[in-house]
């Protein structure tokens, strides 16, 4: 097949650092390729791949405040639709925006829906019905239930380049955006009460500054460090020698993806039972499924009676990379077929 991926622009694919939507469309590229189909990638001009890559914006908008988002936005989605005679299939992962192209040109446009990044967005979802969806959770599909879904497709990572720890060190950890959402607050304060090693990192981005100045960085000292924003290298470090990875969000998460790399690692999670936790967590089996901070505690406190085998195990059977580039190559066939 001719593929087309187009990534988000706010990051390089694959991220440096943080860049959730670009991981995914990285590991799609690049796993498309190995299997023999003819792949281009629609990405920043640094991005690294074995696709052919084409390319407006040079750097992730993200990390060069030079650039004009919009402008660069406009003419980065576009592109690929321009040149969409080229492809049996489009494959988005640039949010809802580039579904408004669909009618102006033959070749089909999958979209991974990665989150819903507004209340309102499901309405260029629903005008354009057109074109095809995958959801990354059932739980996710709450926001909008009635969108023309083709699947569900778990995130896939590739399993053994994590490594497994079986003896793990004394230290919780969390890694992600630095938010209300994600509940790190929450994480310190039970790291406080406990007297617990916590390890923080991720990226603070403008809006929370000012949370992270009340809620996170009051409380930091010995014990509870904020690491900062961390290479792909040092965040498998961290989770492979945590006791487990905390994820005690406030909102419906969309999928987890760190949970499922903390997982791979042996490391259980505790994540609140909101949107996909217990879609991606086995509860009481690779990590505890809680409904709030007493809970959290609890699981704490229980943290040594989950096999961390168990965790490995589970990652290996249902969030692989190759499960769900099969999966994607079967939509992809069952797409251009209809």
């Amino acid at each position: 097949m001719r593929i087309a991926i187009l990534s988000s622009i706010h990051w390089r694919t694959p991220p440096r650092t943080y860049g959730p939507w670009e991981l995914i469309a990285s590991y799609i590229t690049e796993g498309m390729v190995k299997k023999g189909h003819k792949v281009t990638l629609y990405a920043t001009g640094d991005s690294l791949t074995h696709a052919r890559l084409r390319w407006i914006c040079p750097k992730p908008v993200s990390e060069n405040p030079t650039l004009d988002v919009k402008v660069y936005q406009y003419l980065h989605t576009t592109l690929p639709f321009e040149e969409a005679g080229a492809y049996d299939i489009i494959h988005n992962h640039y949010d809802a925006y580039p579904l408004v192209f669909s009618r102006l040109i033959k070749t089909p446009l999958l979209t991974t829906i990665h989150g819903f990044s507004s209340p309102q967005i499901s309405q260029i979802y629903q005008k354009y019905a057109n074109t095809f969806l995958v959801s990354i959770s059932f739980a996710d599909r709450i926001h909008a239930p009635k969108l023309n879904y083709i699947a569900n497709i778990y995130h896939g990572i590739p399993v053994e380049e994590y490594e497994f720890n079986e003896n793990p060190k004394d230290y919780f950890c969390f890694i992600g955006r630095i938010s209300p959402d994600k509940g790190v607050h929450f994480s310190v304060k039970l790291a406080r009460k406990m007297g617990l090693k916590l390890k923080i990192a991720g990226l603070i981005d403008k809006p929370n500054q000012e949370f992270f100045d009340k809620e996170i960085k009051p409380y930091l000292n010995q014990k509870i460090q904020y690491i900062g924003l961390v290479d792909n290298q040092t965040k498998k470090d961290l989770l492979r020698n945590a006791a487990a990875f905390l994820h005690l969000n406030t909102y419906r998460e969309g999928f987890g993806l760190t949970l499922v790399e903390a997982m791979a690692s042996g490391t259980p999670v505790i994540g609140m039972n909101l949107g996909s936790i217990p879609e991606v967590i086995k509860d009481k089996k690779t990590g505890f499924v809680v409904s709030d901070i007493k809970e959290a505690e609890m699981a704490i406190r229980k943290i040594d009676k989950i096999q961390r085998k168990d965790c490995r195990k589970r990652v290996e059977k249902n969030f692989s990379l190759e499960r769900m580039l099969d999966e994607y190559e079967r939509v992809y066939q069952k797409i251009i077929t209809i």
